[in-house]
């Protein structure tokens, strides 16, 4: 291959990578074996393309050597120089090509966790770009990697297979990649565990509805803030003497004196707060949401439990954008009120992105993670607090303010002089039932029969605190597996309004994490999170096509050939689809497509050509299609719009003719599943 148009250049953060260096970017890819990689600040070549050793001391500021392990005097594990030559062009793409590499150290820290491919391939007499034909192989590289690492190695893999056609080959496609996740889920100890979709439907659903309470209520929120904020400044002079710890409590201003005090001049008393509550309209949702859900409608609201309201929105609005984002909790409560970016794609409308620093590795304060719009609602409850809370601070600050922020009111027991760039502690999601128990109602997050089932379905290794009549106990980090997990497999979310909301999530991290489509830093360990669970969905679905529900229109026989190579038993049968060249399952209206190569027919907008509907396969179903019994009420309501189309269309129209093939497909699909 030849040709630099792809290649934006060197991308590493070092003052000799510049575009006049002679070493920014090959004439040519892969680049020549004479090719200088590493030039120092005087301009010797340090390395060279084909050099065994690559050493990185100029970009690292200290010794950074990688060894791709065809030297003469090798002292690692040794590499042939055709392996060494393709692991040598995987860490030029990472150098030269739209990759986010920056450092010297991530190159270092990439090159290792890949070595072990190589050093396999090696050993094997193989090459890395033969991989895809030597399963067993695989299974052994399986048994050498870092099975700590094993979302990155997996994420790693996943970009070289997505950039094959750029770099010139590929080490192992999508199939062996799902062969691969399940191999190395073997080695996990624990795995975090999968809110089924019943609960974590209800829990995302009280927080938006809590969230929409709130912004309902803001202008009254607002201005009650400001009255009461303006009546305490009145009473003890000042802001910095209302925020006094040892303040005196007799001039507050929400209650009832009884002696002199209520006739000295310049000071205001409003008598309980209830009454201001009411004023402003508030003292409803107020109590709504603080205290026991069987509080009576008349319980008075008091100023104290205006500030947990306003903290409880707090929460909620962190808990919802944790639900959406694969964000972990210290990333969110670090988020400012500036943090939300749209991306107007030309091609596929609005990105939504959370900018933010991560916590995982290196500090990052540009790490940016891909969100659904719906997240807007709670950063814009949780700046309008903010914003609301800035107003107490007596510290001067800088810049947008945290999302998270902490309690200021002077109505707080005198609360501390705080500056608003300080920000508390998350309070940990399993505590939420008790700290806001109107907020959850237990009974909705107790685990039932179908729960238990969808939530082994995607961690089998479920502990047995996981149990029918239990309440399932709600964590932070159980949020990012989930939202992976339904990110990938949406249909599990039977609510019209979170499969909106997914589905949007699904295109944008499928396009910004699956496919590196943009050039964007995305957070990494997310990235690999969600591109892992991939591969575990795409196994998970494969092993479901040997159950009853799904069959071939062209009898036993043909589904036993298609699924032969798959076995309930994940180890086994994902041996086999390696040794096999692997297997394809893609949903289509009746059922799904288990062609590995693009079909032409789609499947999605039409089933003619799935069921043999067609004039040209008429009554002889594709073969690569399995019919799905679990589909019929989707199938009958395609039926039913084919009738209604059918009966308002002209005969003479090419339309009718495409409608009736359709027909006859669904047709053959009746028939099919009639007779099984």
């Amino acid at each position: 291959m030849s040709g630099v148009a792809f290649l934006p250049g060197l991308a590493i953060e070092s003052p000799l990578a510049t575009p006049a260096a002679i070493n920014f970017r090959p004439p040519m890819w892969p680049p020549a074996q004479d090719w200088p990689i590493v030039v120092d600040k005087e301009g010797n070549v340090v390395s060279r393309f084909a050099d065994s050793l690559w050493i990185l001391d100029a970009w690292a500021n200290q010794r950074t050597v990688l060894n791709f392990g065809d030297g003469p005097k090798n002292r690692g594990a040794h590499i042939d120089k055709g392996n060494a030559d393709l692991l040598r062009a995987i860490v030029s793409w990472w150098l030269y090509g739209p990759s986010d590499v920056r450092t010297a150290r991530t190159i270092m820290t990439r090159f290792s966790l890949l070595r072990c491919i190589f050093t396999t391939c090696a050993s094997e007499g193989i090459l890395a770009s033969e991989l895809n034909r030597y399963p067993l192989i695989v299974e052994k590289i399986a048994s050498v990697m870092s099975q700590s690492m094993s979302d990155r190695i997996l994420g790693l893999l996943h970009e070289i297979h997505e950039c094959r056609a750029k770099i010139g080959f590929d080490l192992i496609d999508r199939t062996g990649l799902a062969r691969l996740a399940s191999l190395l889920k073997k080695f996990e100890r624990k795995q975090t565990p999968y809110i089924p979709p019943r609960i974590w439907q209800y829990q995302v659903s009280r927080l938006q509805a809590c969230l929409e309470d709130f912004l309902t209520h803001v202008s009254g929120i607002q201005a009650c803030y400001d009255f009461c904020l303006k009546a305490y400044v009145q009473n003890y002079g000042s802001l910095e003497a209302a925020l006094r710890k040892k303040r005196s409590t007799i001039l507050r201003p929400f209650y009832t004196p009884k002696d002199a005090i209520a006739r000295r001049a310049g000071l205001v008393f409003y008598g309980p707060f209830q009454a201001t509550a009411e004023k402003y309209k508030i003292d409803g949702v107020i109590r709504k949401w603080i205290g026991a859900p069987d509080t009576p409608t008349t319980s008075p609201v008091t100023i104290d439990s205006f500030s947990s309201y306003l903290s409880l929105i707090t929460s909620v609005g962190l808990a919802y954008i944790l639900n959406f984002s694969l964000m972990r909790r210290t990333e969110a409560g670090s988020l400012r009120t500036d943090c939300l970016r749209v991306e107007d794609d030309p091609q596929f409308g609005k990105i939504y992105l959370i900018q933010g620093a991560t916590t995982k590795t290196v500090a990052d304060d540009r790490a940016i993670w891909v969100t659904s719009p719906c997240v807007s609602a709670a950063v814009d409850a949780l700046t309008l607090i903010a914003n609301l809370r800035a107003k107490c601070a007596v510290v001067a600050f800088d810049g947008p303010l945290f999302l998270n922020c902490a309690v200021t009111e002077p109505w707080i027991g005198g609360a501390r002089a705080l500056a608003p760039t300080l920000t508390p502690h998350v309070t940990a999601y399993s505590i939420f039932t008790s700290l806001y128990p109107s907020l959850f109602d237990i009974e909705q997050l107790r685990i039932n029969q179908r729960d238990l089932e969808l939530a082994r379905l995607a961690n089998p290794t479920l502990s047995e605190k996981f149990r029918i009549g239990s309440v399932w106990p709600l964590a932070w980090h159980q949020l990012r597996r989930t939202g992976a997990v339904n990110m990938q497999a949406s249909g599990l979310v039977s609510d019209a309004s979170m499969q909106f909301q997914l589905k949007h999530s699904t295109r944008a991290m499928s396009l910004y994490y699956g496919q590196n489509y943009s050039r964007i830093k995305l957070e990494e360990s997310s990235k690999y999170l969600y591109i892992k669970t991939m591969y575990e969905t795409l196994g998970r679905e494969l092993v479901q096509l040997t159950a009853d529900r799904f069959i071939s229109p062209h009898g036993e026989r043909r589904k036993a050939e298609i699924v032969r190579l798959i076995s309930p038993d994940d180890a086994k049968q994902s041996i086999k689809l390696a040794k096999n060249g692997g297997a394809a399952c893609r949903e289509i209206l009746l059922g799904v497509c288990t062609n590995r190569e693009p079909c032409p027919y789609g499947g999605i907008d039409s089933v003619a050509h799935c069921g043999g509907g067609d004039a040209d396969k008429k009554d002889n179903p594709c073969a690569d299609v399995l019919y799905d019994k679990g589909k019929r009420a989707q199938v009958d309501r395609l039926d039913e719009i084919l009738n209604e189309r059918l009966s308002s269309t002209l005969p003479e129209n090419p339309l009718y003719a495409s409608l009736e093939a359709q027909k006859r497909s669904v047709e053959n699909y009746y028939h099919a599943t009639k007779e099984t």
